[in-house]
């Protein structure tokens, strides 16, 4: 279960709520972003999925430790969240991501990976990402690799677009492939197969992650989310006074959610709008009670440029408390004393809401009641819809990002001369 609560004044009327939501509805049944529609019709990756856990080789023998996904951005910061949010409810098999050309972190982490305990899985919607196949590249040369060996494609999993350049090399070398629809962008695409197979082989439950996320589906269309158009409409209207927007999470292990978000946020908001405008909202990740002690100060007294969203997990299902001590010098913290760590890290939560909203600051709270994969896949969708609320009103291409393939433009031309 999760609950949502604005701290801000609902300002949008009905029917303008109800122009945004048909917009949206226009969207999934045109198919202009597939990720809409994920929640109902990933039946068939699912299946083929168990198929493949049931015939390969390297699975069925027990041999498998190391999962490797071969990825950036939103080939791979979608599952590096979930994974990090559901590490306790794995099947111990290490799931590691190769995302960033950093050739020291290259070779750390590829130093003692062994090609027969480890499947490999290059993800590319495009198929052609240069970090993603350069890196492919270097795992095979590294471990030993060979994709004429029957044997060795075993360890091989393809993600990608049909027919895309890394699609064709699966089919021609006869490597394992799943696809995702077209239509979903790399950002939106993690409750597609490229979240669903490398988190399925560490045992995450991503039926139940679908599940979640099929169930706002189903209350958001049917117009039971006002909370979220509201927040939506808060954000458009104070685009210019409060352009920064806070995700402050008091999980740690909610940390790497917090980066898929700042993705999704800023590569679908950024844009240049309908009427020649850039336009846009810049997304921050923070962590309590840590950035308590970093980012706060700036939040209540700095510029009251910035909305934050406080989310809390009511309970951590772990019962560590503080000992019952009291040492001489340090009686003044004796006031926590016997209490759950769960209860602190909330209470702190709590009282920092507070002071923000006492400092004019706009906020909202999203509580999950426990960390699972029902509420994280809830979570997960409940973003996307965001994101998609907000460019409607912004009126923005969601699904595009120009500006990051202008760079990739002027990368290749400074190699090739």
């Amino acid at each position: 279960m999760i609950t949502f609560t604005n701290h801000f004044k609902s300002e949008a009327d009905s029917k303008f709520l109800d122009f945004v939501l048909n917009e949206m509805k226009k969207e999934m049944d045109n198919d202009v972003s597939g990720y809409y529609m994920l929640p109902s019709n990933q039946d068939e990756t699912l299946q083929k999925i168990e198929e493949y856990k049931a015939t390969n080789e390297v699975i069925k023998s027990g041999k498998l430790k190391n999962v490797v996904v071969i990825g950036i951005g939103g080939s791979s910061l979608g599952a590096k969240a979930i994974l990090n949010m559901l590490k306790d409810k794995t099947n111990g098999i290490n799931l590691m991501f190769l995302e960033n050309g950093d050739p020291k972190e290259l070779d750390r982490v590829t130093k003692n990976i062994k090609k027969d305990e480890t499947i490999f899985i290059p993800i590319s919607k495009s198929g052609g990402t240069v970090e993603t196949i350069s890196i492919f590249k270097f795992v095979i040369n590294r471990v030993g690799l060979d994709i004429n060996n029957s044997e060795d494609k075993k360890h091989i999993i393809v993600i990608t677009d049909p027919n895309s350049p890394l699609s064709q090399f699966a089919q021609k070398n006869q490597i394992a492939e799943f696809n995702l629809p077209k239509s979903v962008g790399g950002r939106f695409s993690v409750l597609s197969a490229v979240g669903l197979v490398p988190l399925a082989l560490v045992g995450v439950d991503v039926k139940e992650l679908l599940s979640g996320a099929k169930k706002l589906k189903d209350e958001f269309f049917a117009g039971e989310s006002e909370t979220l158009l509201q927040k939506a409409y808060h954000y458009f209207k104070y685009a210019n006074e409060k352009p920064i927007n806070v995700l402050f999470t008091y999980s740690s292990d909610a940390k790497l959610m917090n980066d898929w978000y700042v993705q999704l946020w800023g590569e679908s908001l950024g844009k240049i709008d309908m009427s020649g405008r850039n336009v846009g909202l810049t997304p921050i990740g923070l962590v309590g009670s840590t950035d308590q002690h970093s980012f706060l100060q700036l939040i209540v007294q700095g510029p009251k440029n910035k909305t934050v969203t406080f989310v809390k997990v009511k309970n951590f299902e772990n019962d560590l408390e503080i000992p019952n001590m009291s040492f001489e010098l340090l009686e003044k913290n004796d006031y926590i004393n016997g209490h759950k760590f769960q209860t602190l890290l909330n209470a702190q939560c709590d009282a920092t809401m507070q002071s923000v909203i006492d400092a004019g600051v706009s906020a909202d709270l999203i509580e999950l009641e426990t960390i699972c994969e029902f509420n994280i896949g809830y979570l997960i969708y409940y973003f996307e819809l965001l994101t998609s609320a907000v460019g409607v009103m912004l009126q923005v291409n969601t699904y595009d990002q120009p500006g990051v393939e202008f760079g990739k433009k002027i990368l290749e031309q400074k190699f090739k001369g």
